[in-house]
């Protein structure tokens, strides 16, 4: 199954954690968005697979963007 890990608020994606193809496991960080000058974990809600990255550093985020997929 595949999971979309999507972006819960607006902000410049400042850091990606992980690496397409890298195993994470359940409340994992994936990207780290800079909002206001603070720092927002994104993490996924599900083990697996980082299948694809929708985003690179320093890309601007909306609300509900989808940032990776898991499988």
């Amino acid at each position: 199954m595949m999971t979309e890990v999507k972006a819960n608020m607006a902000g410049n994606v400042w850091k990606i954690v992980v690496t397409q193809g890298e195993t994470v496991e359940v409340d994992q960080d994936i990207v780290i968005l800079e909002s206001m000058k603070m720092e927002i974990p994104i993490a996924t809600e599900e083990a697996g697979t980082v299948k694809e990255l929708r985003v690179a550093e320093g890309d601007f985020v909306n609300e509900g963007d989808v940032i990776a997929v898991i499988e």
